[in-house]
């Protein structure tokens, strides 16, 4: 299993646009193969900061399989737009 994570900076003012889009995108990634579950988590201290974790069974589910997907393309338009500056994706295997 591998855990992607993102800290999304999303647009001052555009929180709400931003939940109410990822509800939408969440359909979309649960779909994919590969996919094993996600979680979007609301900063308490910062106003429009989010983590994002994933998990998947291989990382090439979702760097190959999600990111060349026309399934990603349909992610990118209802969520990258809400990004200031745009995230950056890491991936994670436990060790213990």
């Amino acid at each position: 299993m591998i855990l992607e994570a993102a800290m999304l900076n999303v647009k001052t003012g555009a929180e709400q646009d931003f939940e109410d889009a990822f509800q939408q995108a969440s359909n979309i990634i649960a779909s994919m193969n590969g996919y094993i579950s996600h979680e979007l988590n609301r900063c308490l201290e910062v106003k429009g900061k989010y983590l994002l974790l994933v998990k998947w069974e291989t990382l090439e589910a979702h760097t190959v399989g999600f990111r060349s997907s026309p399934e990603y393309q349909q992610w990118k338009q209802l969520l990258h737009h809400f990004y200031e500056p745009f995230p950056t994706v890491e991936h994670f295997e436990s060790i213990c």
